[in-house]
């Protein structure tokens, strides 16, 4: 067993401050730009504000204190009536940027291939800490289908909401003999910030446990009822070797997921072929890769820590992207650290191979183990996948999946290759990016007059395009607006940029008005169920 000495790591993650967002008691005065020289020196003598010495007068800070037994109230109040201050701000103190307390970020790896990192090198090489500034995954739920999770570890059990069993002869849903689910799980949702192990990627994740014998039945029932019970993403650290031509009920099922808005995430073959089985070369199917719009998820393969496709690894035209999921080559690597069941695993026994000499102690915990393979990187780009969509849970599938491959890290001028497909996951890149997706549909009203006289009515237009879960919307482009006479159908009129549309009525005729925005994204406003306005032109 490998035992990891509680090392830390002076560089290369920041601790957190000790100090909160609070007041720090100051006061912010901002001085007018045309106030002239000394405009700071005459505010502190007419309101006997105390200066701080923390000023900038290149962009007219002053920085000031309240007397002694005098409150920031009743100074602010004077600071803004004199006729030198163009604003007055109570000064705060800001929190450091989220770095977990988890020990693997923090715990220098002892492994040579490191090169001193820490344990969780992957997390910061991909970007994760800064992600998780942006997003903590707490909305979205990723169902780990495999042979199981140990869900009484403490980095998983907080966040199981649902464990089914269809291994009909392993044991519940809840134990996992092999140990493989559970690094797995803890990689992707593994709780962050216990002091304990590991930070999974996703952060707060939810997670659903699909156990599963790996058959092919097994497997098409589990991503059915994952669909069915809610969840967001389905990763599948699972294939078939060779296998060309997928069971036609494998694809009735993802498209099932697919239809019903869940991200699919596979793994690539875990050796260095071109056909990665089935589901992987269902979600990419061969030829398809290069195609940042092609397929129904991603299939992931992986990279070590040069950043260069692990040799084990599958490539070529089904592969989508890439994620770490190896230290260095097969017969040196010591793999990515994940949680690991307390029993003996069927793994160290080499129930299916050779036994693995896997088990690491963590602070004197020896609940995880060093893993590589496909399926590491796999749950990794899944937790990825729940920060987007956390980020902005309106994104379908297709908007999901291709940002995490188009904000993938790769070399300056390349775009997709055999080798790492879109590039290795970059999850602030693919988080910032999910936040620039305006897929909120802008809303508008029409007001006109409730009876008019003549041939032509004014209609007045209103739009606007609100922000959805800190998304940065696009703005309204136009506004389509309709018109029914006497109570015929709706038919389109106009779509103008205009907030007056003048139009022509007969008179003697009734009117019923609604409109649809458009905004700069794409996105059409639904049809209205009633008329914003009615008029009726009266007949002369």
């Amino acid at each position: 067993m490998r035992r990891v000495a509680p090392v830390l790591l002076a560089l290369a993650l920041a601790l957190p401050a000790t100090a909160d967002a609070s007041a720090t008691g100051r006061l912010l005065v901002s001085i007018e730009p045309h106030a002239g020289e000394g405009a700071a020196s005459g505010v502190l003598a007419r309101t006997g504000a105390r200066a701080t010495g923390r000023d900038v007068p290149q962009v007219g800070l002053l920085t000031v204190r309240p007397r002694e037994g005098e409150s920031r109230a009743a100074l602010a109040r004077r600071l803004r009536a004199d006729r030198a201050v163009r604003s007055v701000t109570p000064e705060r103190r800001a929190d450091a940027r989220l770095v977990p307390n988890d020990p693997a970020l923090i715990t220098a790896d002892p492994s040579p291939s490191a090169q001193g990192e820490a344990l969780q090198w992957w997390a910061t090489r991909s970007n994760f800490p800064a992600a998780w500034d942006l997003a903590n995954g707490d909305s979205v739920t990723i169902a780990m289908i495999d042979e199981g999770v140990d869900t009484t570890h403490p980095e998983i059990a907080p966040k199981i909401r649902r464990a089914t069993d269809f291994d009909p002869l392993g044991g519940p849903a809840v134990v996992d003999e092999s140990g493989h689910g559970t690094h797995v799980a803890s990689l992707a949702c593994g709780v962050p910030n216990n002091g304990i192990g590991i930070a999974g990627a996703g952060y707060d994740c939810g997670l659903i446990v699909e156990k599963s014998d790996l058959s092919d039945s097994s497997v098409i029932k589990a991503i059915v009822d994952a669909t069915d019970h809610g969840a967001d993403i389905i990763s599948m650290s699972l294939g078939t070797d060779n296998r060309r031509r997928p069971p036609r009920l494998m694809v009735e099922a993802i498209n099932y997921a697919h239809d019903r808005g869940v991200v699919l995430i596979a793994a690539a073959a875990n050796r260095a072929t071109a056909e990665q089985g089935d589901p992987a070369n269902i979600l990419q199917p061969t030829g398809t890769g290069s195609d940042l719009s092609a397929g129904k998820g991603l299939t992931v393969t992986a990279a070590d820590f040069s950043g260069r496709r692990a040799d084990f690894a599958g490539f070529g035209s089904q592969i989508s992207m890439a994620a770490y999921g190896a230290l260095e080559r097969p017969d040196r690597a010591d793999g990515v650290l994940g949680a690991f069941p307390p029993p003996t695993t069927e793994m160290e026994r080499g129930h299916t191979g050779p036994p693995c000499r896997c088990r690491a102690e963590l602070a004197g915990d020896d609940r995880f183990a060093f893993l590589q393979g496909t399926s590491m990187a796999t749950a990794i780009v899944a937790g990825a996948a729940a920060l987007v969509l956390d980020r902005n849970p309106e994104l379908k599938p297709d908007d999901v999946i291709r940002t995490l491959k188009e904000t993938a890290q790769r070399r300056a001028g390349t775009g997709w290759t055999k080798d790492l497909g879109w590039g290795i996951v970059d999850a602030r890149a693919a988080v910032e990016a999910a936040g620039r997706l305006d897929r909120h549909a802008p809303r508008s009203s029409v007001t006109a007059p409730a009876t008019a006289s003549g041939r032509r009515i004014v209609l007045r237009l209103r739009a606007e395009d609100p922000a959805a879960y800190d998304v940065a919307p696009s703005g309204v482009r136009r506004v389509r607006v309709y018109r029914s006479v006497d109570g015929g159908p709706a038919k389109r009129i106009a779509a103008t940029a205009r907030r007056r549309l003048r139009v022509k009525v007969k008179p003697g005729s009734e009117y019923a008005f609604s409109t649809r925005a458009v905004d700069r994204a794409g996105n059409v406003e639904a049809p209205p169920e009633s008329p914003d306005a009615q008029t009726r032109v009266l007949d002369r």
